[in-house]
């Protein structure tokens, strides 16, 4: 839908007033947030910092246990091995010290006193466990607040052994005071920790080991009174990941297999917020926190703040960990928020309307003056008819606006004639489809068609289906081009097909954006024909003057050939008079018969190469051996060599495959050799040598022939037509080598080497890939 201008004034009038008043609602409301934020963040550093205060009481009593097994050891009542006086020092350091759950010392012998609070038939209870003559003895003794016994009986189920818990040999292995990870107490099943300390003799032998279990669930009764917002959380965690303080105590142990209790996870506790918060603190099996972190999170579609604190101490490696919904400190601020969003809307609202009325107003004569353009842009009235009463800028913008509709009505008009009426065929073409929108009696005439038949069909259509179509007529073509020019052909009615010349114009909009493309095709199948006859005639050209060169080399082929028939003939000889004589031997008979075979073979290759040379249809290109066809040239040229007194030197081992027409390449190798054994032949030089060497280059061919003839004169024009060095020669020899190698796609010059020497050099290109059909989609010329 497409706004007036009238209504856009009176939106864009409410609009300012909504956003002007939405910025200054929401800049008060991002201040008083982020103030409420920073409280926030300082309200969860005091209650990280009070639950600290807190958990430090703790380490008093572990203080004191440790102090408790010095004044044990100095005062020798552990050394008297006297169980009922250490029984009852154990059970009044419990009762004045209200955070302890139990004391106890073991010694090297297996001996064991343990007092601890209980709820059963009595508030403490003592469990013995002796060695002497009659072997071991367990007793449990119940006693009252005065120490008096309750209850007691023996247990001799029990296995329990002192030196074999890991708060003994901790203390043991250290020789100084430890304190244990917190754990769940068997008895209990509540959290605590245990603080030990080694009790040594006079000769300084570890006699035994006294401790204090300290109950820890105090913290959590802690945890669970303060008041974090009003949804928010503190707990604790050890430095091994363990959740050892949490509001809801029950949510911290869990059982094991054995009937023990441990303590959860923080990647495993039952209080989805708390994992999502602090769960990947201990993915390495190890939580270290070295300063105050404020964060932020997401949870279940709301926003919550953390606060991380720095661990206690070394004695006591946990970490305070704070959260709490973030409503919970900016929830009124926000419901404030929207309803100052809602009296802004109202604003907006009711001055919009009141802009509206206003923009009415100003619009009228805008309005008429838009219609007036409209209809001189359809040609209902002419430009020069009277302007209604309007604004004194929209009268020069009419002069303006009426003269740029001339222009474009008369541009349109030449174009339409152009197209129609032009010599060539002429298409409008659909991106993407392909469909021939509109075409002119040109092209409708090269294909046989009605002008207005072949509208609706696409280029993909008439166009041979061996042939490739532009890539701007393909459904998602991404191609930024604007231009595209190939030749190829295209089917007329009657079945059968002509060649053209195809240039494709991309007409594109203000934005960049095709619209559709403009289409030249030219009659092109004179030229065709003209080419192909261009190209039997150089076959044949190319062909005679492989017969010219035979001919000129029979003599000396023949020779060559007489070698190998002499030698057959004597042997042949001498195999039927050895065997009239009756004195032949079957080693020597074989020796003759293996020459014989090797000559014959050596005549054939010298026949076999001269026929391949001359064969007048061994144009078609596939990949070849340059080392043997270089071999096979040597044949050829070798009687003629060897009688100029010319050696010839080949370096083209380890070659790539190379791909063209084999017998081609072979004219040109044995022109430019035959040129160089007759440049040589005819000097009086010295030395009388042919270097041929080559390479894969970039995985094409490089060639080079140098030899050391006198070189080449001074301004002689050596690859022009009937341009000859030669007394007898037709000047056609190097020009038929040029065009050999251009067909090939590759490149033929003469230079001189660095020591100066004449030398003609070759390159072909690299394999030609094989075209696919997604090669062709991506066609362009």
């Amino acid at each position: 839908m497409k706004l007036s201008l009238g209504m856009l004034l009176a939106l864009c009038l409410a609009g300012l007033q909504f956003v002007a008043v939405t910025v200054v609602v929401f800049s008060s409301f991002l201040t008083s947030e982020k103030v409420l934020l920073q409280h926030a963040g300082r309200l969860l550093s005091d209650v990280g910092g009070n639950t600290i205060a807190h958990s430090k009481g703790f380490l008093t009593p572990a203080k004191g246990a440790a102090e408790l097994a010095t004044r044990l050891a100095e005062s020798e009542v552990i050394g008297r091995d006297n169980f009922g006086q250490l029984e009852k020092l154990l059970f009044q350091q419990l009762q004045i010290s209200p955070q302890f759950s139990g004391l106890f010392y073991g010694d090297e012998a297996g001996n064991f006193v343990y007092v601890m609070r209980s709820s059963g038939a009595g508030p403490f209870r003592s469990k013995i466990i002796r060695y002497d003559a009659d072997g071991r003895n367990t007793d449990l003794i119940w006693r009252d607040n005065e120490y008096e016994v309750i209850l007691e009986r023996p247990d001799p189920g029990d296995t329990f052994d002192p030196r074999l818990r890991p708060w003994y040999q901790m203390a043991r292995d250290t020789s100084g005071s430890i304190w244990t990870d917190p754990y769940i107490f068997f008895t209990s099943q509540t959290p605590g920790i245990t603080a030990a300390s080694p009790v040594f003799d006079d000769a300084g032998g570890l006699h035994g080991v006294v401790g204090v279990d300290i109950g820890i669930e105090a913290i959590s009764e802690f945890l669970s009174r303060l008041m974090i917002g009003e949804n928010g959380k503190a707990l604790i965690l050890n430095e091994n990941g363990d959740v050892i303080a949490h509001p809801n105590q029950t949510l911290i142990s869990t059982e094991n297999d054995d009937g023990t209790y441990r303590f959860v996870n923080i990647r495993e506790i039952a209080d989805p917020v708390a994992r999502t918060a602090f769960g990947g603190l201990s993915g390495g099996g190890h939580i270290s926190v070295a300063r105050e972190t404020l964060s932020r999170f997401d949870h279940g579609g709301s926003t919550y703040v953390s606060m991380l604190m720095p661990v206690i101490s070394q004695a006591l490696p946990w970490t305070i960990a704070v959260y709490a919904p973030e409503r919970d400190f900016t929830g009124e601020i926000r419901a404030n928020r929207t309803q100052n969003v809602w009296i802004a809307a109202t604003i907006a609202l009711v001055t919009g309307l009141l802009g509206l009325g206003l923009a009415h107003f100003i619009h009228k004569p805008v309005r008429a003056f838009a219609v007036r353009s409209s209809l001189v842009s359809q040609g209902e009235i002419a430009a020069s008819e009277p302007l209604p009463k309007t604004y004194r800028e929209l009268e020069r913008a009419n002069e303006t606006l009426v003269q740029a509709i001339a222009e474009r009505k008369q541009s349109e008009t030449e174009f339409g004639r152009t197209f129609e009426l032009s010599s060539r065929g002429m298409a409008l073409v659909e991106g993407g489809t392909g469909r021939l929108m509109r075409v002119n009696a040109k092209f409708a005439q090269m294909l046989g068609y009605d002008q207005t038949d072949i509208l609706g069909q696409t280029l993909h259509e008439i166009s041979h289906p061996d042939d490739d179509v532009a890539g701007f007529f393909f459904e998602g073509n991404t191609q930024q081009r604007s231009e595209y020019l190939h030749e190829k052909r295209l089917l007329c009615t009657a079945g059968s097909e002509i060649w053209v010349s195809e240039n494709v114009i991309v007409i594109r909009d203000e934005d960049g954006t095709p619209r559709h493309a403009v289409v030249t095709v030219d009659d092109i199948r004179e030229r065709k024909d003209s080419e192909r006859k261009i190209r039997r005639l150089n076959r044949d050209l190319s062909h005679s003057s492989r017969v010219t060169v035979m001919g000129q080399m029979a003599t000396s082929l023949a020779h060559e050939l007489n070698q190998p028939l002499l030698a057959i003939t004597q042997n042949m000889d001498s195999a039927l008079y050895a065997l009239k004589k009756g004195a032949c031997q079957v080693d020597e008979l074989k020796t003759i018969l293996e020459e014989s075979d090797k000559q014959a073979h050596r005549a054939g290759d010298i026949i076999k190469a001269l026929r391949g040379f001359v064969k007048k249809d061994g144009v078609e290109k596939a990949t070849f051996d340059f080392e043997e066809l270089m071999q096979q040239t040597l044949q050829l040229i070798h009687a003629e060599a060897k009688e100029n007194g010319v050696s010839i030197k080949t370096d083209v081992q380890g070659l790539d495959p190379v791909y063209g027409s084999r017998v081609q390449i072979a004219q040109v190798l044995l022109n430019l050799l035959r040129n160089a054994v007759e440049a040589i032949g005819d000097s009086g030089v010295s030395v009388r040598q042919i270097w041929v060497t080559a390479d894969s280059a970039g995985g094409g061919l490089s060639v080079r022939i140098t030899d050391s003839g006198p070189g080449v004169r001074p301004g002689a024009k050596l690859f022009e037509q009937f341009e000859t060095t030669k007394e007898d020669g037709m000047g056609l020899g190097l020009t038929i080598c040029r065009s050999i190698i251009d067909s090939h796609g590759g490149r033929l010059w003469y230079q001189l080497d660095h020591q100066g020497r004449s030398q003609f050099r070759f390159i072909l290109p690299a394999l030609i890939p094989t075209i696919t059909n997604e090669t062709r989609n991506e066609f362009s010329v």
